[in-house]
């Protein structure tokens, strides 16, 4: 077993499968949030319903640079 003096970049089976399964949720919300959006007449919950689409997109972006960095611990 090798001593590591920092923690390596990398991502484990176990990470990769609770990241993909971390986008898929987001994902998955975004669709049925926007879906609302578009069915939605009033203007004050259409606002809110876009505030969360909005989080729901930024979280998927964090996970895909996640993966694009490799799991770097910065």
């Amino acid at each position: 077993m090798e001593n590591y003096t920092e923690v390596p970049n990398i991502i484990s089976g176990k990470d990769l499968d609770y990241l993909s399964d971390m986008f898929e949720w987001n994902y998955i919300a975004m669709k049925k949030t926007n879906d609302m959006v578009n069915k939605t007449q009033d203007e004050d919950i259409k606002k809110i319903l876009e505030k969360g689409c909005n989080l729901f997109d930024q979280n998927m972006k964090e996970v895909i640079n996640i993966l694009n960095n490799g799991g770097k611990n910065e």
